[in-house]
């Protein structure tokens, strides 16, 4: 989807130091929030610092197809609001392509259901495998009629024919992914009367769910949260908008830039990041602070510099996407290092787990893959080697931090990070030099 030309291979040659300012794009977990409360609620809101990464270019799209009005502004989107769930009058379904993007998939799924029409949710091979049942069951508890599998049972596309969502009480298993409990929050606005959610077991990735608190509050929404345990809303009004919002950087993209000042020595700043940031990502810097490395932090930045690094045990649970970067720094570092409670990976955009273990070990690492956790044994020499990506973009940014060891890497498909981030190779490289 995005303009960035494809191409099958990037060869990084070994590396020792990297300096500088990064700026990542902006968040695509934000702005992916964002989007469609700006698209449902009442009045304009002026969106800065949007991110070109497929993922955002899709919910764009999506709800560009939907006739939400929005017009470039001075760079930047403006969006004015329909101050109510869509409605789609033809009997025909309206098809959204959603590529493979989980945050459009679940959230436009439920936001969708509080309204009326037929919908098509559809995307690529790889999101026709991961779940989606469990939030289609949490709707249909608040009332969802007509959401139908057309494939494969709990997985996309879907059918919806929706007729609104009427509120009341449901449940939803938190264990697998917080796009599903974030996708139901996101519909509680836009009931017909009070509506509460219950969670089932753990909530894992609860940062992300912070998150969409804290953003459907500037978006004038207040819902109560019971100990993570359960969200309800008194008489659900729908979504204001503020004036303007900017999208912080993406902190997970920022990972990797602030884990290669770690490794190889030099500075790297990301300003716009910080300890009070809205993304609970931006907590890597403390996962990198334990391993040894320099970390200060700005009111408005976060600066990495290298010192020895030694191997960590760490619950990378709330630290989802950031969890890969700490794979591939383990590389580095002096011991082994433990990665726990990431069972979610492996319903990502690949089997995440099974893939890092895989190309660590071309690189020459002893790794132990468990159910929800990796075991990372450095090597005394990284190898050369091809990192297959497996068309997932934080496989490609994460291993493109192997280029510190002493040979070359050959990153495959490296234009899959034109999910999240096109220019990432071009932006990692003007470091290096």
């Amino acid at each position: 989807m995005s303009n960035s030309s494809s191409i099958s291979s990037i060869t990084l040659a070994p590396k020792s130091k990297v300096f500088g300012t990064i700026q990542a794009p902006g968040s695509k977990s934000i702005c992916n929030r964002v989007l469609p409360m700006a698209a449902f609620a009442n009045g304009s809101c002026l969106i800065r610092n949007l991110s070109k990464g497929d993922d955002v270019v899709y919910m764009k799209s999506a709800l560009e197809k939907l006739g939400i009005p929005m017009y470039q502004e001075d760079g930047n989107l403006r969006i004015t609001g329909l101050g109510r769930p869509h409605q789609h009058a033809s009997a025909s379904p309206l098809k959204l392509f959603l590529g493979n993007s989980g945050t459009c998939m679940r959230f436009l799924a439920s936001m969708l259901s509080a309204g009326k029409g037929y919908y098509r949710l559809q995307g690529e091979a790889r999101m026709y495998e991961r779940p989606i049942q469990d939030l289609v069951q949490a709707l249909e508890g608040l009332g969802a009629q007509g959401i139908s599998y057309t494939q494969k049972e709990g997985c996309p596309p879907l059918e919806i024919q929706a007729n609104g969502l009427q509120g009341a009480s449901t449940c939803i298993k938190g264990e697998w992914s917080s796009q599903f409990v974030t996708g139901l929050l996101l519909a509680l606005p836009l009931c017909r009367e009070s509506a509460r959610a219950e969670v089932v077991g753990h909530l894992v990735s609860k940062p992300y769910i912070e998150m969409t608190l804290k953003l459907m509050e500037i978006f004038g929404v207040e819902i109560k949260n019971q100990d993570w345990k359960q969200f309800s809303i008194d008489n659900p009004h729908g979504y204001s908008s503020p004036e303007s919002i900017s999208i912080e950087p993406d902190a997970s993209s920022s990972s990797y830039f602030l884990a290669a000042a770690a490794i190889a020595g030099g500075t790297i700043t990301v300003p716009g990041l910080s300890e009070h940031s809205l993304q609970g990502e931006a907590k890597f810097a403390y996962v990198l602070e334990k391993m040894g490395a320099k970390v200060s932090y700005g009111n408005d930045s976060i600066t990495v510099s290298r010192n020895e690094l030694r191997g960590i045990d760490v619950d990378m649970d709330a630290l989802t996407d950031t969890g890969m970067t700490l794979a591939v720094t383990a590389l580095f570092a002096d011991g082994q290092t433990r990665i726990r409670n990431i069972g979610n990976w492996r319903v990502k955009e690949t089997d995440r787990i099974k893939a890092m273990a895989t190309e660590l070990r071309k690189l020459g690492a002893e790794v132990e893959e468990g159910i929800d956790n990796l075991i990372i044994n450095p090597p005394k020499r990284i190898q050369a080697a091809e990192i297959e990506t497996y068309n997932d973009h934080r496989m490609a940014m994460s291993f493109s931090l192997a280029c510190f060891g002493s040979e070359t890497i050959t990153i495959l498909n490296p234009s899959c990070t034109n999910k999240t981030y096109p220019d990432y190779f071009g932006d990692f490289q003007r470091l290096l030099a």
